[in-house]
């Protein structure tokens, strides 16, 4: 019997067709109807299901079903993705700023302090009460001057979180992310603390979606799918009676759901009608979202998840948005796990000032030949051999294929 080869490609949803097998739909961010990401496709109603859900493209696994010939492979896909990447951050030089290692020391606190006015403001929300705008905006304030000091050491110190607690934590990492992003594309300080705040109160509508909907360790039906996209709206009316809140706060909140394509929520507006607060505060929101373990899923890398929002990009966000985020989070963040052309695994510790976003200094801690431990030491990628350099990146890595401890370098 002749054994098929297994073969993972993607196509367009116009593409589908009965008798073909799903291996991913290929819309990790999005709560989608559907209980799998893989599912055999029985008839036309599965399709029509996959359009309404706003997904454009999806993955088939062409050894369990039929094929379409022209498509291409994932490991086609992800290689132009991975060279598209590297050619917007070959453009990109990192802006000056205070070392990683002298901020970080100032963003434990920040955070800490961030985690903790949120968590008190959105049960205040739970409970009836009107959002205390004069707790929020010291935060915000302090979150953005880190930011601007060395926007990585508070960006990710954010990305860590307990999933049990991930509605206030996720909401405090949006507005790291989002300040960050706004500060890259040169928006006035004024305007940037606004965004902060609608970034930090994006989600306070949820306090008001029923508890076993919100943390739900599995798939959303249909109707409970529902009543967590009304989280929105339920945002918007909280943030509009607060006295004295600004348009561009609530904006964050209004348009975070929104798509490139239209196929978002709750107004489904598309292309331009998305203000460029809009469209920024979407694409944070989703890197966060697929970054982070959730009761339901695992995050996935942080260098993945971006060559994910640019695949996105050709349908659910506006491509020069994605570019721009990109560019300003950096093609390999600090935390990344990566493989060097030496065989050694390091963690991106940080970028180099006025450097290029591909030669970042890492802290090398492994040995993938002789698959071993070795004593961490900096290498700055920027400089050659000799000085502290003379290496390079050549794709990115997963503490848990090689079995490293990362604990051991906390």
């Amino acid at each position: 019997m002749e054994i098929k080869a297994h073969t993972i490609k993607k196509i367009e949803v116009v593409d589908l067709k009965p008798g073909m097998h799903i291996s991913d739909l290929g819309a990790g961010w999005m709560d989608h109807p559907f209980l799998r990401n893989n599912f055999a496709v029985t008839d036309g109603t599965v399709i029509e299901k996959i359009v309404k859900a706003g997904i454009r493209e999806v993955y088939i696994d062409t050894s369990r079903g039929h094929d379409v010939q022209h498509a291409p492979t994932r490991e086609e896909v992800e290689q132009n993705l991975e060279e598209d990447m590297k050619r917007v951050a070959a453009e990109t030089k990192v802006a000056a700023r205070v070392s990683f290692r002298e901020e970080s020391v100032r963003a434990v606190k920040v955070r800490d302090e961030a985690n903790r006015i949120t968590h008190d403001v959105l049960n205040d929300v739970r409970m009836g009460k009107q959002v205390a705008i004069e707790k929020v905006e010291p935060v915000v304030q302090e979150m953005t001057r880190s930011i601007l000091r060395n926007g990585n050491a508070l960006v990710s110190l954010c990305q860590v979180k307990d999933k049990d607690d991930y509605t206030f934590l996720h909401s405090v990492s949006v507005c790291a992310l989002l300040v960050s992003f706004c500060r890259a594309v040169g928006m006035p300080h004024e305007e940037i603390h606004l965004v902060g705040v609608g970034g930090l109160l994006h989600d306070i509508g949820k306090m008001r979606v029923p508890g076993a909907i919100l943390n739900k360790p599995g798939k959303l039906t249909e109707e409970e799918f529902t009543q967590m996209k009304n989280h929105v709206v339920a945002s918007v009316e909280a943030l509009a009676v607060i006295p004295g809140i600004h348009p561009s706060s609530i904006l964050v909140a209004h348009q975070h759901h929104e798509r490139h394509d239209g196929s978002g929520y709750p107004l489904k507006l598309k292309g331009d009608e998305i203000t460029l607060i809009g469209q920024m505060a979407a694409v944070c929101d989703v890197y966060d979202a697929i970054t982070s373990n959730r009761v339901y899923h695992a995050g996935i890398p942080p260098h993945e998840a971006l060559r994910k929002i640019l695949e996105w990009s050709k349908y659910h966000f506006k491509p020069e948005v994605a570019q721009q985020f990109i560019r300003a989070i950096g093609i390999y963040p600090v935390g990344t796990m990566v493989m060097l052309e030496s065989g050694k695994i390091g963690i991106v510790h940080d970028q180099n000032e006025g450097g290029s976003l591909l030669q970042p200094v890492v802290r090398v801690i492994y040995d993938s030949k002789r698959r071993s431990y070795v004593t961490p030491i900096k290498v700055d990628l920027s400089k050659p051999l000799g000085h502290g350099g003379g290496d390079k990146i050549v794709g990115h890595e997963t503490a848990e294929k090689w079995s490293i401890d990362l604990s051991r370098f906390q």
